[in-house]
């Protein structure tokens, strides 16, 4: 209902009117509201803020990718965000050519699926590099063998892996590859008017470029929609951080591997009598059998320690700590 003017703002606006002050359809254009097209066939059920929300999951999901692929490829790889999107599934899969790489994937503990959309050049080059190659696409699309489709599908297995951690903020997934389909005909998963999410990665393989698309159908994200937004996100990521992410890091340090070298001490001879050497020979070095020899971690030197033996190995007992300090 609108606003009820009382007498005197009745009065003062019929007035304005007859002096000139203001004009009748100057008023009517001011005051239409302005309408906005609905589309029933494809209702808004990916707001931007749930967009925004899975390019920040999908940007940490490209810096993994970008870490574990290269140690199946042996070459650099660059993955990056470049778009996110709402359509309809049947938009999707009629924009997909054929042959293409398809991986269903079970998005479970949700119910329903995502499909993984790999290039098929990136296809092409991941395979040439894999069986000894370069990493070159072919110049022609074609069918991909059985042998070629087994190592594209163990390429998608550790894809669908990398999910769970980019994830966790949200809900604890446990995603696994279903199966993987090169004609999009057999990967109708959903209706074709039901609406989907698509977030699209630039992939570069060395010189090779294309893109992965991720579709994630809203039929499958229906029950964490409340929980893709920004403000839950950071704040599930700080409590996170602060009960378990100190003790994340120092356990995957204390794991780390790093090398230890014990000198004996150091000495200086010529180039002619070290050409001379031979066995029996004795080097006379810079300490005394006494002195505590220096340990180094890595190029730092750390302890200091005297030799010894140990069963059937040689050894090192530790007789001092030298601090950052000193």
């Amino acid at each position: 209902m609108g606003e009820v003017l009382s007498q005197s703002e009745i009065d003062n606006l019929l007035a304005a009117f007859s002096s000139g002050e203001l004009d009748a359809d100057q008023m009517q254009e001011t005051e239409e509201k302005q309408v906005k097209n609905y589309d029933f066939n494809r209702p808004t059920k990916f707001s931007k803020e749930h967009l925004r929300t899975l390019e920040i999951i999908f940007e940490h999901y490209s810096r993994l990718i970008s870490t574990n692929l290269p140690v199946y490829l042996r070459k650099n790889v660059q993955v990056a965000v470049a778009s996110s999107e709402t359509v309809t599934f049947n938009e999707f899969t009629n924009a997909l050519s054929n042959p293409v790489i398809l991986g269903i994937i079970h998005f479970a503990p949700l119910n329903g699926t995502v499909i993984m959309d790999l290039a098929t050049n990136l296809g092409y080059a991941m395979l040439d590099r894999m069986l000894g190659g370069s990493g070159i696409p072919l110049e022609k699309s074609r069918e991909f063998s059985e042998i070629e489709m087994t190592i594209i599908e163990k390429i998608l297995v550790m894809f669908t892996q990398l999910l769970r951690e980019p994830w966790k903020n949200v809900i604890d997934i446990s995603p696994v590859l279903q199966r993987l389909e090169t004609n999009p005909q057999f990967a109708q998963v959903i209706a074709p008017n039901d609406m989907i999410a698509i977030v699209t990665l630039n992939m570069k393989i060395g010189d090779v470029e294309g893109f992965m698309n991720v579709c994630l159908p809203f039929l499958t994200l229906e029950d964490v929609m409340d929980k893709l937004n920004t403000k839950y996100w950071f704040s599930t990521m700080q409590e996170n951080h602060d009960e378990n992410y100190e003790a994340y890091i120092e356990s995957l340090i204390r794991r780390a591997e790093i090398p230890v070298r014990a000198v004996l001490g150091k000495s200086m001879i010529s180039v002619n009598d070290f050409m001379n050497l031979q066995v029996g020979d004795c080097i006379r070095l810079g300490s005394r059998v006494d002195d505590d020899m220096n340990i180094y971690v890595g190029n730092i030197k750390k302890f200091t320690a005297l030799p010894g033996a140990e069963k059937d190995s040689y050894a090192v007992r530790i007789t001092s700590v030298i601090r950052e300090e000193e």
